[in-house]
């Protein structure tokens, strides 16, 4: 019957593991089961870094703060007759586009260079008047402000109308800017929220974004969004309702859960007692004190015959470029002989006789 030879869909789960019997294996098998799963949880995560990290949300002051690059647009009111500003009819006088230099200030006739950047629109429209009545004592301001590069943020990809949008107030929120962009594109596969912000990247998925209130983080000028897809992915082979590389639908999935996302096991075929993870680490990650891999390259196998095999499938977190494995049953290849041998010596036949 060995000789057969007879094609098989996956492995069996002798066939992956009859190494770790050898005199000097390569890999390591760890059975798990709620008595070690606290163990293995706390052995290095690969893939990836475990979680995504996303700053905390605070609220700030309504109002906007002049930034470098802002743009200042000053209407400057004054009664008085012979005014050094304003002609004679008018009344007033326009000072349009005067844009907030790299050292935070604007030129104003009569009163040279004056300081306004980290003030808020009323403070330095307040000083700029101050400033004026030594030599317009009736002067009155009125100022505007135009939003620069530093006060506005980049939505980058992954809407409806990616641009450069400006902050209205120190209370504009990321969900905001998404909405004014058109909001998430339908054609993306479980999206990811991309905030790039002083040299530090935050990440998180949009359902979590869209779930967590708190999760709706205040931005700041010159902040970059950038929403894709999640890309992370493991690998689902062998005796399942599928193979092919398997997208994170959520956050986190746990190994009963990968198994069910791929489609289950395949009832005629798989082993039940034969699951598997396979999972690579790097080498800095190996440990001999029971905190960490003892190899580079560990398979994990799975017994959900038993609650206990099934307790700990549910808790056992699936890494990204995890390999799911589902091995075959023996029994598959027994029952296939013994059907090819029936067919062939007529003992089908014979026993639908009797």
């Amino acid at each position: 019957m060995a000789a057969c030879a007879l094609p098989r869909g996956a492995a069996l789960t002798g066939e992956v593991t009859r190494e770790q019997d050898s005199a000097s294996p390569t890999f390591q098998v760890m059975p798990v089961t709620r008595a070690n799963l606290p163990q293995i949880r706390a052995w290095p995560v690969t893939g990836w870094s475990g979680a995504y990290r996303w700053p905390e949300s605070t609220r700030g002051p309504d109002s906007p703060l002049v930034r470098t690059g802002d743009r200042i647009d000053l209407v400057i009111w004054d009664s008085q007759e012979n005014s050094l500003l304003t002609p004679t009819v008018d009344k007033k006088v326009a000072l349009s586009g005067l844009t907030v230099s790299p050292g935070g200030s604007i030129f104003v006739p009569y009163l040279d260079e004056i300081q306004i950047a980290g003030q808020t629109p009323e403070e330095a429209r307040r000083q700029i008047q101050t400033a004026l009545e030594p030599i317009v004592p009736s002067a009155q301001v009125q100022l505007s402000v135009v939003a620069g590069r530093q006060s506005s943020v980049d939505l980058l990809a992954g809407v409806a109308r990616p641009g450069t949008f400006p902050l209205p107030d120190r209370n504009h929120t990321i969900l905001s800017v998404i909405a004014t962009g058109g909001g998430i594109a339908p054609s993306l596969r479980h999206p990811l929220v991309r905030l790039m912000r002083e040299g530090t990247t935050y990440e998180i998925r949009a359902e979590r974004l869209f779930s967590d209130a708190s999760r709706n983080v205040l931005l700041r000028g010159g902040d970059k969004i950038v929403v894709e897809e999640d890309r992370r992915y493991f690998t689902a082979l062998g005796a399942t309702g599928t193979e092919r590389l398997v997208y994170f639908q959520k956050e986190d999935i746990s190994a009963l859960e990968a198994i069910s996302i791929i489609g289950g096991l395949t009832d005629s075929r798989a082993n039940p007692k034969g699951v598997i993870v396979l999972r690579d680490y790097e080498a800095q990650q190996m440990r001999n004190d029971g905190r960490g891999p003892e190899m580079p390259q560990v398979v994990f196998t799975f017994d959900l015959t038993s609650a206990d095999g099934l307790f700990a499938a549910r808790s056992f977190p699936i890494n990204p470029k995890d390999t799911v494995l589902a091995t075959e049953s023996p029994v598959t290849g027994v029952q296939t002989v013994v059907g090819l041998l029936g067919s062939l010596l007529g003992l089908a036949g014979r026993v639908n006789t009797f």
